[in-house]
């Protein structure tokens, strides 16, 4: 796993450009390096471009979330950028894409005046590819709701 960052001073973004595997060997490494440029930047968006990650386990999943919260302190943003398909789908899974922007080309700059249309046609974009993968998990998620409701009245009423 190699990890290059490049800081862009006028739009104040940083862009670590990952390769290779991420997993629970590599997955340290990366944080250090994204962290210690984090630090030294301050950046207002950081752009996480997976376009030459060629495997990634839930290691990669905790990377993410960890550089969201630390951008979120900074009162930044953070940005995926050109994840292969069945990490993009992983990613959606886990609930990324409620977290961060996931992009197949470079996020906005904070001052382009086209910056909600470039936010309106990735989100159009994904509802479209998720409408059946959302209604599927929203009924599992309901079924297991009530299941845990059902477990507490049981539970409540001396019965479990």
């Amino acid at each position: 796993m190699d990890v290059k960052t490049a800081f862009e001073p006028s739009r104040r973004r940083l862009t670590a450009y990952l390769s290779g595997d991420i997993d629970h060997h590599t997955a340290a490494q990366i944080r250090a390096d994204v962290d210690s440029a984090i630090r030294s930047t301050l950046p207002a968006s950081l752009v996480l471009d997976f376009k030459n990650v060629s495997f990634m386990d839930s290691s990669g999943i905790g990377l993410v979330m960890g550089r969201y919260k630390e951008m979120s302190a900074l009162g930044g943003s953070v940005f995926i950028q050109d994840p292969p398909p069945y990490i993009r789908r992983v990613m959606q899974l886990a609930g990324l894409n409620r977290l961060c922007r996931i992009i197949s080309s470079p996020p906005p700059s904070e001052n382009d005046e086209n910056t909600d249309m470039h936010t309106e046609n990735n989100t159009e974009d994904n509802t479209e590819n998720n409408t059946e993968d959302h209604t599927e998990n929203n009924t599992e998620d309901n079924t297991n709701k009530n299941r845990e409701n059902e477990n507490r009245e049981e539970c409540h009423n001396g019965r479990g």
